[in-house]
């Protein structure tokens, strides 16, 4: 649905549209899921009885993995066809705007963006309501009452989401305000410094360390803050490490190039790894979730089933819950990949053109375009999935994160990842074509 949306949006005279829909598309689906997250997760928070301390334990562990992708992707989907914006804002910059005025017009702009995509979002949630209270928890339905957030929290996360657009925007502006001659001449976008791969390490060791001191917490609000911390930073810092990895795979691939496809995929990463991250951070976000899934997975067969019917209800409800955290995931990485390959698309229309005009076949252009979404990929699945077990292994041990049931799981998933993605690429062919087929003409 968004290739065809795209494929519309790539005739002549729409780059416009193209610029607003995509956004809007993309914020349309943030707040959707970020509001049945949140739904379907406070009706955890109403059991006070001891079984229900272990529920907001799952709970947290659940929110971390889901709602901070779910924010980075919101912050992707402010950052959508920034450099059209940045031309457009660069030019009133030589026009002789000020600073202050093209600032306002940005940060103005994705504000509507976002809050027209977070109405709309609002309104599909509301929509999905009845179905999320058809999900049963201790052996009952949650209910649409129970799922039915309250209405200053369908208010606040709208704002919530227009305030991200509007520090996005903020920061997307600093290269156009300093130096509207440097967005309008391509100049190399800035290095990423060593600094990031750093700072991302020491977050995972302190996410090791929390999850090697849980038992010792001196409280279950101290637990909860220490999981929620531990997976929710953990999974925030891989985008930043991220793009400075793929920066510097990249960089080799571009020396070792033998043919104009690899050369083109590795300059296409270098030109701006930020963009090439978005392109597969979806893939990183279930590549994480992948090991905690697999780990459950591998918890629940050791467990097996009880003759306490109250046991089985919690295993029951583990699987459930895992099903849930993993349906979400494939859900954010469709509208990641999406989104980003057909805006990716449409903002590369110069070079496209271009390239055409030099004689080169669609398919290789193509080809250049898979290759730079794969390539990184891989090393994002394996990099993410890594990364969790390093945080989980103090709570389960290699045992439960190696055992066969576990890395089924974590495989199966990673390979639905992987094909999301490359469904993604075969279903923005087309968009592809019809861009090349504009630009040539």
């Amino acid at each position: 649905m968004i290739a065809r949306i795209a494929l519309l949006l790539a005739r002549p005279g729409s780059a416009g549209a193209a610029a607003s829909v995509l956004p809007v598309t993309a914020f349309a689906i943030v707040t959707a899921l970020l509001l049945m997250v949140l739904g379907g997760a406070q009706t955890f928070w109403t059991w006070q009885d001891d079984g229900g301390v272990l529920y907001q334990a799952l709970a947290v562990i659940a929110l971390a993995l889901l709602v901070v992708p779910l924010v980075s992707l919101g912050g992707a989907a402010a950052r959508l066809s920034a450099r059209r914006r940045d031309d457009r804002l660069a030019t009133l910059r030589l026009l002789g705007a000020t600073p202050a005025t093209v600032s306002a017009l940005a940060v103005l702009e994705s504000v509507v963006l976002a809050l027209v995509g977070a109405v709309l979002g609002v309104a599909v949630y509301l929509a999905g309501v009845p179905l999320l209270g058809l999900i049963h928890f201790r052996g009952q339905p949650l209910g649409a009452s129970g799922v039915l957030l309250p209405w200053w929290a369908l208010v606040a996360v709208p704002l919530a989401i227009g305030t991200l657009a509007a520090v996005s925007a903020v920061l997307g502006l600093r290269q156009v305000v300093i130096s509207p001659l440097g967005v309008r001449t391509r100049q190399e976008a800035p290095r990423m410094h060593w600094l990031r791969l750093v700072v991302g390490l020491g977050v995972v060791a302190l996410a090791f360390g929390l999850m090697a001191v849980l038992q010792v917490a001196p409280s279950v609000l101290v637990i909860l803050g220490m999981l929620a911390l531990a997976f929710g930073g953990s999974i925030a810092v891989l985008n930043l490490m991220g793009p400075w990895i793929i920066r510097l795979v990249a960089k080799g691939q571009a020396r070792r190039a033998k043919t104009p496809a690899r050369l083109l995929a590795a300059r296409s990463v270098l030109e701006s790894p930020k963009a090439a991250w978005r392109q597969v951070g979806g893939v990183a976000m279930t590549s994480f979730m992948a090991v905690f899934a697999g780990t459950g997975v591998a918890v629940l067969e050791v467990l097996g089933t009880s003759p306490d019917a109250e046991s089985d209800l919690l295993l029951a409800d583990i699987r459930t819950g895992i099903l849930i955290t993993v349906v979400g995931s494939f859900l954010m990485v469709a509208c990641s990949v999406g989104v980003n390959q057909a805006a990716g698309i449409l903002d590369r229309g110069d070079l496209y053109r271009s390239l055409g005009m030099l004689g080169m076949p669609t398919g290789t252009m193509d080809a250049a375009r898979r290759r730079a979404v794969m390539s990184p990929l891989r090393i994002t699945a394996i990099g993410s999935a890594v990364t969790a077990a390093i945080v989980m292994l103090p709570l389960t041990g290699v045992s439960l994160i190696v055992a066969p049931a576990s890395l089924l799981v974590i495989a199966a998933v990673l390979a639905a990842g992987i094909g999301i993605v490359w469904l993604g690429l075969v279903a923005t062919r087309p968009v592809l074509d019809r861009a090349a087929l504009v630009t040539a003409g």
